[in-house]
């Protein structure tokens, strides 16, 4: 079946002998699975994994509660099985992986897991009622991940990315207690949570070349903007391209009480006009997102990275400054090769006046189980302060 890029996803199954279609929707935009079948508590996880690595879809139509367990009963079985391909890999003499390698292989490990997790369906009626026995309400979380385009919609979606948005409205709830702020960020379905607060205590510390004006690209949550508010920046103007950044943006600046010095511009990069200081912290890794959720981690071929160097002078004012909040991460990883952000800097006619820098205090930063501690543990994050050479 052709489909139209206007046209939505489809699961096709049979029940009985009557054909059977659902529409099908995936926040990570992954493709609906070719092959569904019914399920319900009778099912034994042992086949359900079996159906799930074969790439067939179980759409289920039995408790909610126990597609929970069936899940996690999935994700052992996973689990499981990456670690026996792993002591097997082990017991064969072969050189070590390089950090890059271990990156990859680790991306694939988790983008297989993620695909065989995702075979199990869940319906979901006009509404966003979950029509299943021990389903919880989950209007609130799904009215604010999807919008209201699927409420009259009759759809399904996989359990796990389900989970997300359970999630997802959870930390939105409770949101993420920002020192520097004296109060709470609230982040978005979608959008980049300020969990790590050691880049945020670099914005909040470094000298301030100015207080008149800032441009934030980038804005996502809102965190720097709002940081950049309270240390009595008068006027921010903050982008993004992500509609839905920019809204999570607005209500935590609302709720903080700074809104009145911020305007918020859907723009790629930076808005018309120069000033004084311009704030960027971009995705730190130059690797290609395997979902549209993942822009905010992953910046393929560095493509912000390099878009705000190249354009930051002809937006700063004499003497004014552009930082550049950057983690070493990719460094250790061979992902960016040493000395590339300084040659880019160089290129880009500017020079750093002062760089301050701080280490990562987040769990998996000292957890040697973790396959990428030997990169983590090194990792730096920087504030790099940025003049044009000419003013420098």
């Amino acid at each position: 079946m052709t489909l139209h890029d206007d046209t939505p996803p489809f699961i096709s199954w049979t029940s009985g002998a009557t054909p059977q279609r659902l529409r099908w929707h995936s926040e990570a935009g992954n493709a609906p699975p070719r092959r569904v079948v019914e399920a319900d508590d009778q099912i034994a996880a042992d086949a359900a994994y079996k159906l799930a690595c074969e790439g067939t879809g179980l759409l289920w139509r039995g408790d909610f509660q126990n597609a929970r367990q069936l899940l996690q009963a999935l994700g052992r079985r996973v689990d499981r099985a990456r670690e026996r391909s792993q002591a097997k890999s082990k017991a064969r003499p072969a050189s070590p992986d390089s950090p890059a390698q271990a990156f990859h292989h680790h991306r694939q490990m988790q983008a297989q897991r993620a695909r065989i997790l995702g075979m199990l369906l869940i319906p979901v009626d006009p509404g966003f009622v979950v029509p299943l026995r021990r389903a919880p309400a989950l209007q609130a979380a799904c009215s604010e991940a999807y919008g209201t385009a699927l409420q009259g919609e009759s759809f399904a979606v996989s359990l796990r990315e389900l989970q997300g948005l359970i999630g997802a409205h959870e930390w939105r709830k409770k949101g993420v207690e920002i020192g520097a702020l004296g109060g709470r960020i609230h982040p978005w379905y979608g959008v980049f949570s300020p969990v790590r607060g050691e880049y945020v205590e670099l914005v909040a510390q470094a000298p301030l070349p100015s207080t008149e004006l800032a441009f934030d690209i980038g804005v996502g949550s809102g965190v720097l903007c709002a940081v950049l508010a309270r240390r009595g920046v008068r006027k921010i103007v903050a982008t993004d391209m992500d509609p839905r950044a920019l809204a999570c943006a607005r209500e935590n600046l609302q709720a903080l009480g700074v809104l009145p010095q911020v305007t918020l511009q859907e723009a790629d990069l930076f808005p018309p006009g120069r000033a004084p200081l311009i704030v960027c912290n971009p995705p730190w890794l130059p690797a290609r997102p395997s979902s549209p959720i993942e822009h905010a981690v992953y910046d393929p071929d560095s493509r912000m990275l390099l878009g705000y160097l190249n354009g930051l002078a002809e937006h700063l004012t004499p003497q004014g400054e552009g930082w550049l909040i950057m983690s070493d991460f990719a460094e250790h990883l061979g992902l960016r090769a040493p000395g590339m952000l300084e040659e880019a800097i160089t290129r880009a006619g500017l020079e750093v006046v002062a760089r301050h820098d701080i280490k990562p205090r987040h769990g998996k930063a000292i957890d040697r189980e973790d396959p990428l501690h030997a990169a983590r543990s090194k990792e730096t994050t920087s504030l790099y302060r940025l003049r044009t050479r000419a003013s420098a």
